[in-house]
């Protein structure tokens, strides 16, 4: 089944980056890295995939064979987190790190494409296969988690080892192209001159702005979050519990993404991604008590999930299809890498004078996508009614 072999890679995919986000660190901590080093080995692939994830989705494009470009990523990187289970010096470890997160990173976009090909080829429901990628994401912290509790930190690589042997078998089951899709004269060839035209698109850039500012408005609290809550008095249980809320209201919203699609359009799902982050963000710059911060965590599901739902459908349902990669690819460089990386370092200006009103900065980003979101509302083309 189609839908399965995608989803599969969902899950296999989020093993890896389930425990890279939080455990890696760790486990640099236990080869004897400095915290600056630390910060430049997770720092450099951010910056690096602003270019490398769009080439690559550019070559992607080119070919017409995605697959084919993610089971080769997917290969690579067993390659370099193998060679980098055996590094002990700062170099060869900063460049195996960056090389491993690069292949992470540029798979996704890829991913994406693929999903949403199935979607408009076949009716599939984005959401139903994208929501295994959040279950994986829970299962692996959890998993990393206790396995650090037993055996420390330098267990996190032989699991990553292990999460990336998955994917790249799962790749492998991952939808062959169309017949005469790959290749053959009469398939569309994304050129240099589409790639131009897409990045000077008025309309292109305003959904780049508002995709990207109301994801970066998580700035503060993924970097500062748990700090403060723990600086608040908050057990590390209750800690575990907010976040398990926010990643299961999500993965509901994944789950009815086709019904909440036939009353919001893309742009309108990130506008009311835009309008609750505007609300969380203010709300959190208060301390808020407890219950008040199980109701914001819900809100997790329009802030990520609603974002992110109507991210992959616009470009859907925009963009050309032999330039889907592609703008998978820009989306993601300028969500995860510049408007991220930016606001990761306004929030790191922000909170050690500020502490929790930082949040106030992340509502002002907020407000500044849900503007974006309606001005590209506007220079949407309007189609003719029945």
């Amino acid at each position: 089944m189609l839908a399965a072999r995608i989803s599969l890679f969902y899950w296999a995919i989020f093993l890896i980056i389930g425990l890279q986000t939080p455990f890696l660190p760790l486990w640099l901590d236990a080869r004897g890295l400095s915290v600056t080093e630390i910060s430049i080995a997770g720092a450099l692939p951010l910056f690096i995939r602003i270019v490398a994830s769009p080439i690559v989705a550019y070559l992607a494009d080119r070919s017409g064979d995605h697959r084919r470009m993610v089971i080769i990523l997917a290969w690579s990187g067993l390659a370099c987190t193998v060679l980098l289970s055996q590094s002990f010096h700062l170099w060869p470890i900063i460049l195996l790190t960056t090389l491993m997160m690069l292949t992470t990173s540029s798979i996704m976009p890829l991913t994406e494409t693929l999903a949403m090909r199935a979607v408009r080829a076949h009716g599939l429901d984005y959401g139903r296969m994208r929501l295994w990628g959040s279950i994986s994401f829970i299962v692996a912290t959890l998993i990393g988690g206790a396995a650090i509790e037993r055996w420390t930190g330098s267990v996190i690589i032989w699991l990553i080892i292990g999460a990336v042997v998955l994917t790249a078998m799962a790749a492998h089951v991952l939808p062959r192209p169309e017949s005469g899709a790959a290749a053959g004269p009469s398939r569309p060839r994304i050129s240099r001159a589409d790639v131009s035209e897409l990045i000077t698109s008025p309309l292109f850039l305003l959904f780049l702005a508002a995709a990207g500012l109301v994801q970066a408005a998580h700035a503060v609290f993924y970097v500062y979050g748990v700090l403060h809550w723990r600086e608040l008095g908050l057990s590390a249980t209750w800690t575990g519990v907010l976040w398990a809320i926010a990643v299961i209201a999500e993965i509901v919203l994944f789950a009815r993404s086709g019904a909440v699609l036939k009353v919001f359009s893309p742009l309108g799902l990130i506008a009311l991604g835009a309008i609750a982050a505007i609300v969380r963000w203010i709300a959190m710059a208060f301390d808020p008590p407890l219950g008040a911060l199980i109701v914001l965590q819900i809100l997790h599901a329009l802030t990520f999930g609603a974002t992110h739902i109507g991210t992959v459908h616009f470009i859907a349902q925009n963009i050309p299809a032999q330039r889907a990669g592609t703008a998978q690819a820009l989306q993601a460089s300028v969500t995860a890498g510049i408007a991220m990386g930016g606001a990761t370092l306004l929030a790191g200006q922000l909170y050690g004078p500020f502490g929790a009103k930082a949040y106030l900065a992340m509502a002002v980003l907020g407000a500044l996508g849900l503007l974006a979101a309606l001005m590209a509302q506007r220079r949407l083309p309007v189609t003719p009614s029945a």
